[in-house]
């Protein structure tokens, strides 16, 4: 088949007319979302902006695939997600999503690297030198090799923060989701943990969707998308 002949990459996400309820069929039913549509290509790296309670939370939930949606369609590399079951659901947000939260969720009683590794343990087939190996790989990506074998509760703010990246960059996923990975840092450490998601969605072609309340770290992304009373305007 001719490059003219062949189909384009499917979109990494897209949601058509997505709604979120909760309480659902009671009176104190309430619609947190309203009819979403949305997509993101291969290598966009989009902030999300909103004031709190407007829905951001539960948009990336959704797109994350932790929560479903009422209503509407949501597909994951071009995989249609709503009639997949929970097993399926696990699966497909193991390979294909990372998460970077702005709590990193580190275990402090282990080093970096086996904190990296983890995402890697559940998976048939890797050895352990391949896991150890793929680890020392990213956390040298992110800066952080002098520092693999150092209990990650004894690593500032940004270094644990650049760990939980490398985590997330594990499994090699399309998509990678970013909560507010920069809140709790200083704004050195906030502009290297978005320079690293930067550097990370151009080298390796992931998608980013970076959710932050900060005005000059949307403004150095791709596109901004705004959730005002849980619709994209």
């Amino acid at each position: 088949m001719d490059k003219a002949s062949a189909s384009p990459a499917p979109q990494v996400v897209q949601l058509r007319d997505v709604c979120k309820s909760f309480n659902v069929g009671q009176p104190n039913e309430i619609e947190i979302l309203h009819h979403i549509d949305l997509s993101l290509e291969r290598g966009e790296f989009c902030a999300v902006m909103g004031p709190s309670g407007s829905g951001k939370s539960t948009l990336l939930n959704i797109i994350g695939l932790l929560d479903r949606p009422t209503q509407g369609q949501l597909s994951i590399g071009g995989e249609e997600t709503t009639g997949l079951d929970d097993h399926a659901l696990t699966r497909l947000r193991g390979h294909a999503i990372g998460f970077v939260f702005q709590h990193h969720h580190l275990l402090n009683a282990f080093t970096a690297q086996e904190n990296v590794m983890m995402p890697l343990l559940g998976e048939a087939g890797f050895a352990n030198s391949q896991i150890e190996a793929r680890a020392a790989e990213l956390l040298d990506k992110v800066g952080l090799s002098a520092w693999a074998h150092q209990p990650a509760g004894s690593l500032s703010g940004g270094q644990q923060q650049r760990v939980a990246v490398a985590r997330a960059l594990a499994m090699n996923p399309a998509l990678l989701l970013a909560d507010e990975p920069t809140g709790n840092l200083d704004s050195k450490s906030a502009d290297a943990v978005f320079d690293l998601l930067r550097r990370v969605s151009q080298e390796q072609g992931t998608t980013v969707l970076f959710v932050t309340h900060n005005p000059e770290l949307a403004a150095r992304c791709d596109k901004t998308i705004q959730v005002v009373d849980g619709r994209v305007v």
